[in-house]
């Protein structure tokens, strides 16, 4: 499969690259994706939330009222759940929500994932490029040179540019990588994904 390389002027620089069909071209396993970005959104979750039961209140365990002849249920203390002030029944408490995923079904959930853009037309590639110095203003022009300004995108380097980096940490849906970093989820996410030339054979390597 053969793409057009674009400068940052967003022209045809008249290079093409072959993209090998092992890495962009496989077909994709949905389940593997679910699987994938069901990890990355778990092990996102801080897993903070608690809630108190009856042994974690404070108050009387006083019977507040007799068990028969009140013509309403029985009730025991103060801090039972069904009051008001009371505690809470089944509640959440700490915990972790990680868990591991094998590296060959992360791997095939990531080709599956380009899989989709290259069919979406969504995967472009990039001349190599740097800024002489962290300036958004230069990103923010290459993205709309690209037609890309309004769009979430993912600019994937082959190693992570600082200038490039920097440029880009104050402008939303905007999103740097390098190629060992990219997962399931970022390249799903993206409206457009502009790779670096340069990465293209280490794209081919890693996945």
């Amino acid at each position: 499969m053969e793409i057009a390389v674009l400068n940052i002027s967003g022209t045809d620089t008249g290079k093409k690259v072959v993209l090998n069909d092992a890495v962009f071209g496989i077909e994709p396993n949905d389940h593997a994706i679910y699987l994938a970005v069901k990890q990355y959104m778990a092990n996102h979750r801080q897993g903070t939330h608690s809630s108190k039961e009856r042994s974690d209140l404070s108050g009387s365990t006083r019977k507040i009222k007799r068990q028969k002849g009140t013509g309403t249920a029985r009730a025991g203390d103060i801090k039972s759940p069904i009051f008001r002030g009371g505690a809470r029944a089944f509640g959440p408490h700490p915990r972790d929500y990680h868990f591991k995923l094998n590296k060959k079904l992360k791997s095939i959930a990531r080709l599956s994932a380009l899989a989709y853009k290259i069919k979406d037309e969504a995967i472009f590639v990039l001349e190599d490029f740097n800024f002489d110095g962290p300036k958004t203003k230069n990103m923010v022009e290459m993205l709309k040179n690209l037609k890309t300004d309004n769009d979430k995108t993912l600019l994937v380097l082959n190693d992570i540019n600082k200038n490039v980096y920097l440029s880009t940490r104050n402008l939303e849906g905007v999103r740097v990588v390098s190629v060992s970093d990219l997962n399931t989820y970022e390249i799903l996410d993206a409206k457009k994904m502009f790779i670096v030339e340069s990465s293209i054979n280490t794209f081919e390597q890693l996945l």
